[in-house]
């Protein structure tokens, strides 16, 4: 199972009532008003900001903030005018780092990185470095409950179009084409499955084992890079071990 969503899984749970849930509502937000206007506001021909509302659902973000994120998207505002920039860098253990920000001002969110990547022993990274082994990926993931079959559910995933399905304790992951992740969402929800979260995230061809002192470094940092309030998604080739994740999950 990939770091990426047990990491994912563990932020939900502990993040679920802190005030980090603003922070989250203001980056979602971010994602909503880029996604019309750069689709158009109709989530029903924009699939990318279909996607962006059901990431604020799942996040239990008020529908008024999601009709304001739209509406911004028509305002010729400059303090809305955000531009996606997806920087490159290395983390602790010679890991590879993908980090996906959304900002207003390029050379506050490339010094705030930049700073946030050396102070825990990391660098920045020349463009194309560190891309080459990441490829897109649709991924669905399933808290597993106690009276789901996960089998059953891996035959429906498979039949809406899915690619693989990976279970693993408490957890199923649904991987499909970026462009399927929406569609197979939609069909597992309406075969009453409950979906935790539904994302297109950037997935390694290969990865790195960390031993437990650098993962946890590494954890703390990426961490650190999501609190950064331009940063959008974090993704690494990291093999985390699942002791360090019990020990943060505790």
């Amino acid at each position: 199972m990939s770091g990426h969503s047990k990491w994912s899984q563990i932020k939900r749970k502990k993040g679920a009532n802190d005030a980090k849930r603003s922070q989250l509502f203001t980056k979602v937000g971010r994602e909503i008003t880029v996604a019309a206007r750069s689709g158009g506001p109709d989530p029903d021909v924009n699939s990318t900001l279909r996607m962006a509302i059901s990431k604020a659902r799942q996040a239990n973000m008020p529908k008024a903030n999601v009709d304001r994120a739209i509406e911004r998207a028509a305002s010729s505002s400059d303090a809305d005018n955000f531009h996606e920039i997806r920087y490159e860098g290395y983390g602790p253990g010679g890991v590879a780092l993908l980090i996906e920000t959304l900002t207003d001002n390029r050379n506050r969110t490339v010094s705030e990185v930049r700073s946030t990547l050396t102070k825990a022993g990391g660098n920045m990274a020349e463009a194309g470095s560190v891309a080459w082994n990441f490829s897109q990926r649709g991924v669905i993931t399933i808290d597993i409950e106690s009276d789901d079959d996960p089998d059953q559910i891996g035959l429906e995933a498979i039949d809406a179009g899915a690619e693989d399905v990976e279970v693993e304790d408490t957890l199923i992951e649904v991987f499909t084409a970026p462009r399927d992740t929406e569609s197979v969402r939609h069909a597992l929800e309406e075969a009453g499955v409950a979906i935790s979260a539904a994302e297109v995230t950037w997935h390694p061809g290969t990865t790195v084992e960390l031993e437990d002192a650098k993962a946890r470094s590494l954890l703390k940092l990426i961490d650190s890079l999501e609190d950064l309030d331009d940063v959008q998604n974090v993704a690494t080739n990291a093999d985390f071990p699942e002791s360090v994740f019990a020990e943060v999950e505790a």
